[in-house]
C-alpha cells in the first residue's frame, strides 16, 4: 500500500479553492473570443507580439497549493516594489518603458563554459510549469501569486558550476534612461542579490517568466525574475541580466544600503522583528485582513534543513 505524506503547503481538497474556479477565467476569455472575434483582435495582436505566448497556460503543478486565495492580478500589479522605477508601490505605468526584447542573461564565474544566452533560448531549454506561491514582503504585507517558470536548479545544472562555486550572485539591468529610479545616486545600483548553491537547488527556488497565465508584466520583473517563497520579497530579484557563480558570499543591494537592517539570508520568521517593526503578523493585500506570519513563510518543512548547524547566526536578517 502506498502511503503519501502530505506536505506542509498542501491542504485538503475540500478546503482549497477549486483550481477550476481560478482557471475558469481562461475559459471565459476563450468563449468571449469565439463569440466575438472582431472584439478580440487587440488581445490577439498583443499575444502575437509575445514570443512566449504559446507557453501559456502552462502545465499546473498540483503539488504547490495555497491556504489562501490568489491575490487578484489587478491588486498585485498596482502594489509592488520595483525601486528602479520609483519608491512608490504604483510603478506599473513607469515600468512599461522597460524593453524586454532583445534580452539576454549572462552566465559566468565558476562555470564550465561562461555564456550569454538569449532569454527565449533559455526558456525553451527549460521545463515550464505553473506554481501557486505565497509571497511575503519585509514590510509585513503578503500576497499569493500563480507564477509560471522553471526550477532554479535546472539553470544551475545548465551552468555546470565548478566545485568551488558556493553561491549565485544575481544582477538586474542598469539603464537610468529607462529606469528613472536609477538616477538616485544614493542607491548602490545595479540591484544585486545572492543565494547559496544549496538554496538554489531546493525544489522551491523558482525562476518566474510569467504570472496569472501569461508572460510577466514589466512591473513583476519581466522578462525573468527569482521567486524564493520562504524569504522576504526583496531577495526575489527582478529583471535579471546576469547570474555569476562565485566562491564568496555576495553583498546584496540592501546589505550595501542598510546592512544593519537587511541581511543576506532574510528568511521569514515571526519571532525575529525587523529593527523598526514587528514581523509577527502580515496583511493579506486585497483581502483586508491580517494573519499570523508563519516560520519560513509556511515552508519550514521544505527548507529548515538548509540551515541546520547555523544556530546563532542571523539567518532571518
Amino acid at each position: 500500500m502506498l502511503i503519501r505524506v502530505r506536505r506542509s503547503w498542501e491542504i485538503p481538497e475540500s478546503t482549497a479553492t477549486p483550481e477550476r474556479r481560478f482557471f475558469d477565467r481562461r475559459s471565459v476569455i476563450k468563449g468571449a473570443a469565439a463569440a466575438g472575434a472582431a472584439l478580440a483582435l487587440p488581445s490577439a495582436a498583443l499575444a502575437a507580439d509575445d514570443p512566449l505566448a504559446a507557453l501559456f497556460p502552462a502545465r499546473h503543478n498540483d503539488v504547490f497549493k495555497l491556504d489562501r486565495a490568489v491575490t487578484p492580478e489587478s491588486v498585485n500589479s498596482d502594489y509592488n516594489n520595483f525601486y528602479e522605477f520609483g519608491s512608490s508601490k504604483q510603478i506599473g505605468a513607469a515600468a512599461k518603458s522597460l524593453k524586454t526584447r532583445p534580452w539576454s542573461v549572462k552566465i559566468d564565474g565558476l562555470v564550465a563554459a561562461p555564456r550569454d544566452i538569449a532569454i527565449d533560448d533559455l526558456i525553451k531549454a527549460m521545463p515550464i510549469e505553473e506554481r501557486l506561491y505565497r509571497h511575503r514582503c519585509v514590510e509585513t504585507w503578503a500576497m499569493a501569486i500563480p507564477w509560471t517558470g522553471f526550477p532554479l536548479s535546472e539553470l544551475v545544472k545548465l551552468a555546470d558550476p565548478k566545485p568551488e562555486a558556493k553561491y549565485l550572485r544575481l544582477e538586474t539591468f542598469q539603464d537610468a534612461k529607462t529606469a528613472p529610479g536609477q538616477k538616485q545616486f544614493w542607491y548602490p545600483w545595479p540591484y544585486v542579490e545572492g543565494v547559496r548553491i544549496d538554496e538554489a537547488m531546493n525544489e522551491l527556488a523558482f525562476m518566474a517568466i510569467g504570472a496569472y497565465g501569461k508572460s510577466l508584466a514589466n512591473c513583476f520583473g519581466a522578462p525573468i525574475r527569482l521567486a524564493m517563497p520562504w524569504k522576504y520579497g526583496f531577495k526575489s530579484i527582478k529583471s535579471i541580466v546576469r547570474i555569476s557563480f562565485v566562491s564568496e558570499q555576495p553583498v546584496s543591494f540592501w546589505q550595501k544600503l542598510q546592512g544593519g537592517e537587511y541581511g543576506f539570508w532574510a528568511n521569514v520568521n515571526p519571532d525575529v522583528p525587523h529593527p523598526r517593526w514587528s514581523q509577527a503578523t502580515e496583511e493579506l493585500i486585497g483581502a483586508g485582513k491580517r494573519v499570523p506570519t508563519q516560520l519560513y513563510n509556511g515552508y519550514a518543512e521544505q527548507v529548515a534543513g538548509l540551515y541546520k548547524g547555523m544556530e546563532g547566526r542571523k539567518i532571518f536578517f
